[in-house]
């Protein structure tokens, strides 16, 4: 990009008139007389609102509006759906996709307690896949020949999304004007007014690209990109500051069964009013932010801010039970297994095979993770204070705690240890032959 703003319309003539096939760097990418009506996947902001107008004029094609709402908090879906009739799509629907991204997205991230680089919850990543595939299903039945989406070059979203349309349709071509048209934010914000489209937020709002669900929320760019700058307090729209938190700390219980959260504080709620009760809770008492810097599978580093108050909860006290309903051998096994299964989620492969075989491990083990956990809340942390479950492995009269000294025969000790040491004390021996004991 130079530091003049360009003209996405000579921009993008430069690009028709190019040979389509030195062009074509991805089968599945759209070239221009191959389009004709474009799904797009709509969230009414800026870079998709611009968008909408531009695939009309510089692709001459028409254009259908699908919104998901995964549980985006504050967000009105009606006056979106309004703003891209506005601006002259045929349609735009709203896909309600609350619950299925609850129970078959990030409830199986729940059992595989998964966190991709020790910190992110995949909120955004879990739910591209989902995003993808009513994108595909909306495009067939509205007849588009093509899917567009508002992804950068620079970030993991574009191969979520392409990579999951391109594996669910490969009669679909798709096109990512933000890749294209190389407008920064500047030139985006004059296209809007040249063409009639409202800015949310105008030229004053804190220069943040913003993401989230009911999984959580997340800050990049702008200042955030500093790594000596702190988060200034405008980042945060979800969470409290944990200095402002309240001063009582809080105790609530996390109901389990079969590693699905079922119930907090002893009431039944489904999945979706549970991670929304548990996000609202947390941010009360400002837990879940974290500052994160995040490897891409696109080769950059990156720092994000994340508010994840419902994930932080959740997977604390979930760790915790598993904990206590796990062997030794389950619980030193199956975190290799969850990072692996992290990464898959984060990098866009959701179909790959070894996912769906990781996924049903996970459905394995979590079988037995059924109890309760406390967690008491304040001042940002979430810790464990109480367990229970009817599979806990621990048991203080086993374990020789009382008086009587327990059903654990402390005489048997070092025959134990003999043979548990065996092979390390006779290699010790032969490594160290001659060498004398010191």
């Amino acid at each position: 990009m130079t530091d003049e703003p360009r003209d996405p319309k000579s921009h993008t003539e430069v690009h028709r008139v190019a040979d389509p096939e030195a062009t074509r760097v991805a089968g599945y990418l759209a070239q221009p007389d191959e389009v004709g009506r474009v799904l797009l996947l709509y969230s009414g902001g800026l870079d998709t609102s611009v968008m909408l107008k531009w695939i009309q004029e510089q692709y001459e094609a028409e254009v259908v509006a699908l919104t998901v709402n995964l549980g985006q908090p504050g967000e009105d879906f009606e006056v979106v759906r309004g703003k891209a009739m506005d601006l002259g799509a045929l349609d735009c629907f709203v896909e309600d996709a609350r619950e299925e991204f609850a129970r078959d997205y990030v409830l199986p991230a729940i059992k595989a307690n998964a966190l991709y680089g020790g910190g992110y919850p995949l909120f955004t990543a879990l739910g591209r896949p989902l995003i993808a595939r009513l994108a595909v299903e909306h495009a067939h039945r509205a007849g588009c020949d093509t899917i567009a989406h508002g992804c950068t070059g620079k970030g993991n979203d574009q191969v979520r999304i392409e990579g999951t349309v391109a594996t669910l349709a490969p009669d679909l071509g798709i096109i990512a004007p933000v890749r294209e048209w190389q407008m920064g934010r500047e030139e985006e914000i004059a296209y809007a007014r040249e063409h009639g489209i409202p800015v949310k937020g105008g030229t004053e709002a804190p220069p943040y690209s913003i993401d989230d669900n009911i999984w959580g929320r997340s800050s990049e760019g702008g200042p955030i990109e500093d790594l000596q700058e702190p988060p200034r307090d405008d980042v945060f729209e979800l969470v409290s500051r944990p200095e402002d938190a309240p001063d009582q700390a809080e105790h609530l219980d996390v109901e389990f069964e079969r590693g699905c959260p079922v119930a907090l504080n002893g009431e039944r709620l489904g999945l979706v009013d549970l991670l929304e009760r548990a996000a609202e809770i947390g941010s009360r008492h400002g837990v879940g932010i974290v500052d994160h810097l995040e490897d891409r599978i696109v080769g950059l580093k990156v720092r994000d801010l994340y508010e994840v108050p419902a994930a932080e909860i959740i997977l604390t006290a979930h760790k915790e039970l598993e904990k206590l309903v796990g062997t030794i051998h389950q619980n030193n096994f199956k975190p290799a297994l969850e990072n692996q299964w992290a990464f898959l989620a984060y990098a866009g492969l959701w179909h790959e095979p070894l996912r769906e075989d990781l996924s049903a491990f996970m459905d394995a083990v979590n079988e037995h993770v059924t109890g309760t956990i406390t967690l008491r809340l304040y001042k940002g942390r979430a810790t464990p204070v109480r367990r229970s479950s009817p599979f806990a492995l621990y048991d203080p009269e086993l374990a020789g705690f009382g008086e009587s000294g327990g059903l654990f025969s402390q005489a048997a000790s070092p025959g134990f240890i003999e043979l548990w040491t065996l092979q390390s004390r006779m290699a010790f021996g032969v490594r160290n032959r001659g060498k004398g004991t010191g």
